[in-house]
């Protein structure tokens, strides 16, 4: 590298980190408002489902709660150790 361009180089690179610094910024905003919006479209179709009878709140709610203990219910085993000699 010639030691005449390093100055204008190093310039060039600190306005192109701003500048991709300031892209990412942005889309990391627009993602987290998109997640948000998306959160709440799932809440208000959630809602609709619900008062159309496709869900039955109750019943969603206890079958998650079943799942959770079943899956569970046989995680843990016991083995025995083996004698050291």
């Amino acid at each position: 590298m010639d030691p005449k361009h390093s100055g204008e180089i190093f310039k060039h690179l600190e306005k192109q980190n701003e500048l991709l610094m300031d892209a990412y910024r942005s889309m990391s905003h627009e993602l987290h408002r998109l997640q948000v919006e998306e959160e709440m479209l799932m809440r208000k179709y959630y809602e609709f489902m619900a008062s159309e009878g496709v869900v039955d709140k109750k019943r969603n709610r206890t079958d998650v709660t079943e799942d959770k203990e079943n899956s569970q219910t046989g995680s843990l085993v016991n083995v025995p150790n083996e004698e050291q000699p």
